[in-house]
């Protein structure tokens, strides 16, 4: 039996050190490479509508779109964006009036990205833009919505060209920011490379590394939690907490996607920037201000403290697999090496547990178990903090052994929330005559639309806004990038090193293989089915 509580929210508090107050974000444009793909289509247009309608954006805002792809005029990208807009499911109700008012300051060049002469046409283009602003509100904001193999020629071809200068400090007036997505690098070695290369051409505050997990209402509320919270933190350390299961679970296959993914696997996708950086928010030191330096130092401490997996241990601590065909909402889908761009012989892992130590004070010998995979049964990330059992139970024989141990749930999706289990008195006097008293567990849970009357926004929304206004909080830093790919370049290497004689499976619409079970269950525990 599970019953559950209702949670209300009191009058809110406003926490400063989130970057500086303002009403809306400065004047700029925004120059989107890879215009006409499926990440600007699908999250980048609807995030900047909706941050229009929120009048968060400056009158003076444009968006110039650069793509290899032909366009006859403006007209053509302006069409396509219009549809994206209309079909988005992150876009609450389209409006006309205001796509007419977006849709004027929308413009494409057609660009052959890897040749820096082409970038000339972008130079005329953002005069013709920025034409009637003052000089020192002349901001730019690069975006690479484009494959990693085309970051490093994008990169350089700003700088020489003279559209993305290097400037002195934040402060400094007409901003240039640039924003690269994930994956940085495929490996430490490229990480590295990379990060030097951009920090020759820009200074780090003017470089936005996007991680859209970082984005979401949940995992910033894992600081507040923690923090703003006295209940907690004198528990969150390995006295109190028996271990902390980390999970993205998706429930979709790779789709078009394959030959990418027979590139990356789930390891470089997921473990190298979302789990660990959820795993560095749970773990981290209280960082002595908001502020986006503070933050990710004590970030950077966590991943530098994690224990290196070695040729060794890795056996021990990790588990990857394949989905293969099941059934998936009734209807029977392909296994993985089914899947279109995908060797029939790949042995690619779509799923992934590890267990992790952190290895300073606080958190010596607390395992953490991170897992992510595809086609699994249900679509679903969050961080689960279990704590230790009662030393003694002296509640009769039927509770011992059937207790479980209280746990604190953070959602990231769906339905971003947080869930804490306790244990109650099942209301009755029969225990008078029986000497034993039944016990339940109870539930509060609470989700953000439910107590707060509102969807949150969109991963996207929030962090186009950040970079908008400077603000890097949530944003990885190359040290932290470095930090992460030590802790996970072993595991691909000996991976790739040692491929199975036969790879493990699982079927698609499951929790995973049951090697991941066996993983965990000599620590005498077992994954949580969501």
């Amino acid at each position: 039996m599970t019953a559950s509580a209702v949670v209300t929210a009191r009058p809110s508090v406003t926490i400063s050190g989130l970057g500086p107050k303002r009403d809306r974000a400065d004047p700029c444009t925004v120059v989107i490479f890879g215009a006409m793909g499926d990440l600007t289509k699908r999250k980048l247009m609807p995030a900047l509508y909706e941050l229009m309608k929120e009048g968060l954006v400056d009158p003076e805002f444009a968006v110039l779109g650069v793509g290899r792809e032909s366009c006859d005029n403006d007209d053509m990208f302006r069409a396509r964006m219009r549809e994206s807009i209309e079909q988005s499911d992150e876009v609450h109700g389209f409006d006309p009036a205001l796509w007419n008012s977006l849709c004027e300051r929308l413009h494409y060049t057609c660009v052959e990205l890897t040749d820096g002469k082409e970038y000339s046409k972008i130079d005329a283009r953002l005069s013709e833009i920025e034409a009637k602003r003052a000089p020192e509100e002349r901001n730019r904001l690069f975006y690479l919505a484009v494959p990693p193999s085309i970051f490093e020629p994008i990169v350089r071809n700003l700088s020489e060209s003279g559209l993305a200068p290097r400037t002195r400090d934040a402060g400094v007036r007409p901003w240039v920011r640039v924003v690269v997505e994930k994956p940085f690098g495929r490996d430490l070695e490229t990480a590295t490379n990379l990060n030097q290369l951009v920090l020759s051409l820009f200074a780090e505050h003017q470089v936005f590394r996007i991680d859209h997990y970082l984005g979401k209402e949940t995992v910033q509320n894992v600081l507040v939690l923690r923090f703003a919270n006295s209940i907690f933190e004198p528990l969150w350390n390995r006295q109190w907490i028996h271990h902390v299961q980390i999970t993205a679970a998706e429930d979709v296959g790779v789709g078009t996607r394959g030959r990418y993914y027979e590139e990356a696997g789930v390891v470089r996708d997921m473990f190298q920037n979302h789990l660990l950086q959820l795993l560095a928010l749970t773990a981290m030191e209280p960082p002595y201000t908001m502020s986006a330096g503070a933050v990710r130092d004590e970030k950077v401490k966590v991943l530098k403290s994690v224990r290196w997996l070695d040729s060794e241990a890795i056996p021990r601590n990790a588990v990857r697999a394949q989905y293969r065909a099941g059934p998936i909402n009734g209807k029977l889908v392909s296994g993985y090496i089914e899947e279109k761009d995908v060797d029939p012989s790949s042995t690619t892992p779509t799923y992934a547990a590890v267990r992790l130590y952190v290895d300073n004070w606080r958190w010596n010998g607390v395992p953490f178990y991170l897992r992510s995979g595809k086609r699994m049964k249900k679509r679903v990330s969050e961080i689960a903090v279990t704590f230790r059992s009662p030393p003694h139970l002296m509640f009769g024989h039927q509770t011992r052994g059937v207790l479980q141990p209280n746990t604190l749930v953070m959602r990231v999706q769906p339905d971003e929330g947080v869930n804490l289990n306790f244990e109650v008195k099942v209301p009755g006097a029969a225990v008078a005559l029986t000497s034993e008293v039944e016990v339940a567990p109870v539930d509060m849970d609470f989700t953000y639309d439910e107590v707060f009357g509102e969807t949150s926004a969109p991963a996207y929304e929030t962090l186009l806004l950040d970079v908008m206004i400077g603000e890097a909080t949530l944003f990885t830093r190359s040290d932290e990038v470095e930090a992460a790919w030590r802790v996970i370049d072993p595991l691909i290497h000996y991976w790739e090193e040692h491929p199975p004689d036969q790879m493990p499976t699982y079927a698609a619409g499951t929790w995973g293989p049951r090697e991941a079970e066996e993983l965990i269950v000599k620590d005498g525990v077992r994954w949580r089915e969501l």
